[in-house]
């Protein structure tokens, strides 16, 4: 679990976080109903914020550290780091249920900025790559918004509830 009330690349982890119905977390800086990203935010303010709460999976930080990166929960970003759910598979509208209240729905795939190669040099391409089609493939989580509020502990588990058939895959939000 992490959060930061600045903008700042990592987030610093936190015993728990308060997810708040229609904000995202509480005292972070990306918390809100309108669109808080800076660079969506000097395209279009009146945007709604469908990139409340960042969820990534701890397999992808077994894998960048197997690589010789050192990345731990937080540092890329996301408040919640997950492990044995399948997140970049889930269509869009999965209602992830979050310890024993909150609730999220997925939005869409983290597109990963610039910020993430000043991190750490040629983590970009080892988060967005291409499938064998030529397809880019992003790999840094997935985003989504607050339908239940609640307190999400390290640890809580992860309900997923997948949305009524046809599925619609996860796009970039």
């Amino acid at each position: 679990m992490s959060r930061s009330a600045e903008y700042t690349f990592t987030k610093p982890n936190a015993d728990g976080i308060r997810l708040l119905a229609g904000l995202g977390v509480e005292g972070d800086v990306h918390a809100g109903e309108l669109v808080k990203h800076r660079s969506r935010v000097r395209r279009d303010p009146t945007q709604p914020n469908l990139r409340q709460v960042h969820l990534m999976h701890a397999e992808l930080h077994d894998h960048l550290n197997a690589l010789g990166f050192a990345v731990a929960a937080g540092q890329l970003g996301e408040n919640i780091t997950t492990r044995g759910v399948d997140l970049l598979g889930l269509p869009t509208g999965t209602r992830l249920h979050l310890g024993p209240e909150a609730v999220v729905e997925v939005t869409g795939l983290r597109n990963p900025c610039p910020q993430i190669e000043a991190f750490r040099e040629g983590l970009l391409k080892q988060v967005v790559g291409r499938d064998e089609d030529g397809r880019v493939v992003r790999k840094a989580g997935i985003m989504s918004v607050v339908l239940v509020g609640g307190v999400v502990r390290p640890g809580d588990g992860i309900r997923v509830q997948l949305p009524t058939e046809p599925h619609a895959p996860l796009q970039p939000v």
